[in-house]
């Protein structure tokens, strides 16, 4: 019962980007229809799974979803596809918007059939520049939004992505914002709206709203770049016997810092002594840091530091985070039965509201697990929808 029930969602999308931006607004309580092949969202095939098709990568990211599959290129997969969407509120994809215009499924179309959708696009770049119609893949937008340049700069010298999908999620979190802002106007106007959320822009944005630096005056003060986030020293800290993520920021944490740490010759050092100080010091600050904190093991720290209202947190593996304290009591990671996969771990949203409390409605869908379903409640008969099975446009429903 989410802030979105009501609201009907057409997801056309795969991988991850846009799955991740549909879940989210499936968790809300969206009403979301997952159209995928005949074949099924490539993400189905990444293991380590239990059954074919239903891998992890799929799981974290297709729950709150109903699941049909429909050949789009066959005319009666495309008329089905055109009556899910008469009265939809949503449609989002992610294929460059040049293929949905071969499919016959540009806004140019839709929004005659329905002029109140929210046509809303997830690709890699926007369409009034020479990149338009270049395909983009999170790595390839890391690189070229200067993460792998940056992470050389404060490591070994080797560029390196960032290992974990960030651009897919980051612009996925932007579509569902710019998806609801659209809906906000489409209720005040009555009038849908296409809305692009390109990959290369909005991470331009995201990284560089850190690191325009000197850039952002014209003409440039420097060469642009965040000193205290591309100091080299900026990592966690290893204590006596293992690592600590720790940081002393303002100027209260300093003062509880040297007061717990009994560094009253820090306090009286320039380099230390006031944020600007710091700031125009930061390597040498990171790298007294560093000598300092092993002297002590992590459980010290942590005591001593929490007790000195000084910010710090375990650095966690992958296998830390589930065992977290916090996450543990606040049941982040939840253990569900799937109905064909059994114990599965989920996890909780992470947004609370007061009055429209959201939670998901159902666990990711095996392929067309409710096509016919979703073929009956848009007026295909059963014999119908026996044949599109028999055509080869749907599949029949999984047992």
């Amino acid at each position: 019962m989410g802030p979105l029930k009501g609201i009907k969602v057409i997801d056309m999308t795969t991988v991850l980007m846009g799955p991740y931006a549909t879940q989210m607004l499936g968790d809300y309580g969206a009403d979301v229809i997952k159209v995928e092949s005949l074949d099924g969202d490539v993400t189905r095939l990444i293991g380590p799974m239990r059954h074919a098709g239903m891998g992890p990568v799929f799981l974290n990211t297709n729950r709150s979803k109903r699941s049909i599959c429909l050949d789009l290129k066959k005319p009666s997969g495309r008329e089905a596809v055109l009556r899910l969407l008469m009265d939809a509120d949503v449609l989002v994809y992610n294929v460059r918007p040049q293929a949905m215009a071969r499919l016959q499924l540009g806004y140019d179309v839709v929004s005659k059939i329905n002029p109140r959708l929210v046509y809303a696009g997830v690709f890699g770049f926007g369409q009034d520049g020479p990149y338009a119609a270049k395909p983009a893949y999170d790595d390839l937008i890391q690189g070229a939004t200067a993460l792998p340049a940056l992470m050389a700069q404060t490591g070994d010298g080797v560029p390196r992505y960032v290992p974990n999908a960030l651009v897919d999620r980051i612009v996925g979190l932007t579509a569902v914002g710019a998806i609801c802002a659209s809906l906000v106007h489409r209720d005040r106007t009555g009038r849908g709206q296409r809305v692009d959320i390109p990959m290369f822009e909005t991470m331009a944005g995201f990284v560089m709203g850190d690191h325009m630096g000197g850039l952002t005056y014209e003409p440039p003060l420097d060469k642009g770049g965040y000193a205290r986030h591309l100091s080299r020293d900026r990592r966690p800290y290893k204590t006596s016997d293992g690592y600590l993520s720790v940081i002393v920021y303002n100027d209260k944490q300093w003062e509880n810092f040297f007061k717990a740490t009994s560094r009253d010759d820090l306090r009286a050092d320039p380099k230390f002594a006031t944020f600007a100080g710091r700031a125009a010091n930061i390597d040498v600050v990171y790298a007294e840091l560093a000598r300092i904190f092993e002297t002590r093991t992590t459980a010290e720290w942590i005591d001593l530091l929490t007790k000195a209202d000084v910010p710090v947190m375990p650095m966690h593996d992958l296998q830390g985070v589930l065992h977290d304290d916090h996450l543990e009591a606040t049941n982040f990671f939840p253990v569900v039965n799937h109905p064909t996969e059994g114990p599965i771990r989920s996890m909780k949203v992470t947004a609370t509201w007061s009055e429209t409390e959201a939670e998901p409605v159902r666990l990711a869908p095996r392929l067309n697990e409710h096509g016919a379903e979703i073929l009956r409640e848009i007026g295909y008969s059963t014999d119908e929808i026996a044949a599109m099975v028999r055509d080869g446009v749907t599949r029949s429903v999984p047992e």
